[in-house]
């Protein structure tokens, strides 16, 4: 069993779920993941595929929270990402993602997997890194990204079925592998005020 990982930055330990190629804690406020190569969390709505090896480093964070960190994935092939996670459990589970799409693009996605079935939407294109933020309020969850506007844009809204532990996950679904940087990590116990205000 991997030992507990610290990251300063964070209130609690983290433990992995799916083991990665490689890992590192770079300082007090960040981390880089090496995924291998066809790594996913995803259970397609039609029943044809369902993947669940990526890499993921998760916290218990108790109540409310938010957690933030500015997302750098390496983005070599199709669909690689870097993600902030949300996990109850094999079937429940939520990514907010930086991924490569189809087109070339880096696209802020979002992915929600209720009873072992994954909805998939693409939201934003972006330049290369974003800041990512999840946020738990009573049982609801948001996802929020800031693209150095000024604002943090909800991309989504939502429940899962029971408590998620929170972490980072990096993935490389078609490709070969690759290494996602996530720096500025922030925790907070106190949600924003309004989760549709921009703050």
């Amino acid at each position: 069993m991997p030992e507990p990982v610290t990251i300063p930055a964070l209130p609690a330990s983290l433990t992995w779920w799916n083991t990665p190629v490689d890992f590192a804690v770079t300082g007090p406020d960040s981390l880089c993941i090496t995924a291998g190569a066809r790594t996913d969390v995803f259970s397609d709505p039609n029943g044809t595929v369902r993947i669940a090896n990526a890499p993921a480093l998760l916290a218990g964070l108790d109540g409310d929270f938010t957690l933030a960190a500015r997302v750098s994935p390496s983005l070599h092939a199709t669909y690689d990402a870097g993600v902030l996670f949300l996990y109850v459990d094999e079937d429940n589970h939520a990514k907010l993602c930086l991924e490569l799409s189809p087109q070339g693009q880096p696209t802020i996605v979002s992915v929600v997997t209720r009873d072992g079935v994954s909805d998939d939407c693409n939201s934003l294109a972006v330049e290369g890194e974003a800041m990512l933020r999840i946020t738990r309020t009573g049982g609801a969850y948001a996802f929020h990204t800031n693209l150095g506007d000024g604002w943090w844009h909800l991309i989504r809204y939502f429940a899962l079925p029971g408590p998620a532990r929170a972490g980072f996950l990096a993935q490389s679904p078609t490709g070969e592998g690759q290494t996602v940087h996530f720096t500025e990590i922030a925790y907070t116990s106190a949600p924003p005020a309004d989760l549709r205000g921009g703050q």
